[in-house]
């Protein structure tokens, strides 16, 4: 077998092969053999068809069934020649198969070069303070009453500031179609409602109408609303208050197993520290992950690149279903979405070669317990065994992705070991629970 190795650039490679026409003869004759055995033409018994003739009728199907015989075979004999592993299958082009002749083919593949990721203690990464603030305790205790608060209905007076107002509702587009709305709570002051329609509602009484214009602005965020004029017609049928809980013992008992305040008070700061120490620690990693991106020297093969952004979409896509949102229906310009996500993945895709890179040159193992570990700690989360796990990984050949995973979680905390840790002040504490 003749074979021609091509650098097309650091990591796009092009290999010319040629099989010999010895070869490629003998396996047309054994895949022929088969198809005579199985061809059943009017006028012969089964398996007395000439071979003359099964050539001659299935001879599209034999020289096909020859190529992904012989092609896949010579280009992975060529590859472990020169100890070359590509990023993904080859594309094979440029085929010329005829009986009597050599198989001639070229196949393009990418593959990724060896690099130095460079000295690791040059990493300097900075760590931000996981502190929770008082305030930040009190602000979700505020929540909290909040989320318990009901709605009480108000009597004797107008629609006023913190109110949530209930309307019979018409609302008339510019083209004059009507949408109607029956017994509709609007909160004044909630972010979502529409620009100036509070105001429009304060000083109503309950059983009062009113008809007003609102203008929604070129850039709003409702692309069937943005830039028109909206007559709406409202009357009030009802005008309610929310009315918090005391921030008390009882109070705390409702919303949890808490004995008092004092405990719900501490159970908030240390949820809230935990968030903090988990935003702490995924900042350290994407500065690590950041630092390491840009100690890739070549130009990342555009498969990997390509995969990690259909990859991105797919999780969104996940994301939505998780929140009972139909992707299809999200008014989503998915191509201009996953347009957006090339860069994050370029800069994921080169801090993982150089993950890579670091467990080849540390000599990084996994071991099989390692793997066994993992397993069991995603069965639990996904309440399955871990024997259907692994059944279910092994066909759909994620153990060698997990593998590769925890050979990369291993690279990142040697990298962060050996870099250096740099405090910086806590930044606003988290706000949810």
């Amino acid at each position: 077998m003749k074979t021609e190795f091509t650098d097309v650039s650091e990591t796009q490679k092009t290999l010319a092969i040629e099989i010999p026409t010895d070869v490629v003869d003998a396996e047309i004759d054994r895949i022929a053999r088969g198809y005579t055995k199985q061809a059943r033409i009017p006028g012969f018994r089964p398996g007395k068809v000439p071979q003359t003739l099964v050539r001659q009728r299935f001879r599209e199907q034999i020289l096909h069934d020859v190529m992904h015989g012989l092609i896949p075979r010579a280009i992975e004999e060529a590859l472990q020649e020169r100890g070359i592993e590509p990023v993904d299958s080859p594309n094979v082009k440029d085929v010329d198969l005829a009986e009597g002749r050599p198989l001639k083919f070229t196949a393009a593949f990418e593959t990724v070069p060896a690099f130095d990721p460079g000295d690791l203690s040059t990493i300097t990464v900075r760590q931000p303070g996981a502190e929770v603030p008082g305030q930040a305790v009190d602000d979700m205790l505020q929540r909290l009453r909040e989320r318990a608060g009901k709605h009480e209905t108000v009597e004797g007076r107008p629609v006023a500031e913190g109110d949530a107002a209930v309307l019979t509702l018409d609302r008339t587009d510019p083209d004059g179609k009507v949408d109607h709305h029956d017994e509709v709570t609007v909160q004044l002051g909630a972010p979502g409602n529409p620009p100036g329609f509070d105001a429009q509602l304060m000083g109503l009484n309950a059983g009062e109408a009113k008809t007003f214009t609102v203008h929604f602005p070129a850039d709003y965020h409702a692309p069937d609303l943005a830039g028109t004029d909206q007559t709406y017609a409202v009357t009030v049928t009802g005008i309610r208050r929310q009315v918090l809980p005391e921030l008390d013992d009882e109070f705390a008992k409702d919303v949890g197993p808490f004995e008092s305040l004092a405990a719900l008070r501490a159970r908030v700061h240390a949820d809230l520290e935990e968030e903090a120490r988990d935003k702490a620690r995924r900042q350290v990693r994407s500065d690590l992950f950041r630092q390491l991106s840009a100690r890739v020297p070549f130009e990342l093969p555009a498969s990997l690149v390509e995969r990690e952004m259909d990859r991105r979409v797919e999780e969104f896509a996940r994301q939505l279903m998780s929140q009972s949102v139909d992707p299809r229906q999200a008014g989503i310009d998915w191509a201009q979405f996953r347009e957006a996500q090339r860069e994050p993945a370029r800069n994921a895709v080169a801090s993982a070669l150089a993950l890579d890179e670091i467990s080849r040159r540390e000599q990084i193992t996994v071991q099989p317990e390692d793997v066994d570990k993992e397993i069991e700690q995603f069965a639990a989360r996904a309440g399955r065994t871990p024997a259907a796990l692994r059944a279910q990984l092994e066909k759909d050949g994620g153990i060698s992705r997990l593998y590769a995973g925890l050979r990369r979680e291993k690279a990142v905390d040697l990298a962060l070991s050996r870099a250096k840790m740099t405090s910086l002040p806590a930044e606003n504490a988290p706000t949810g629970l």
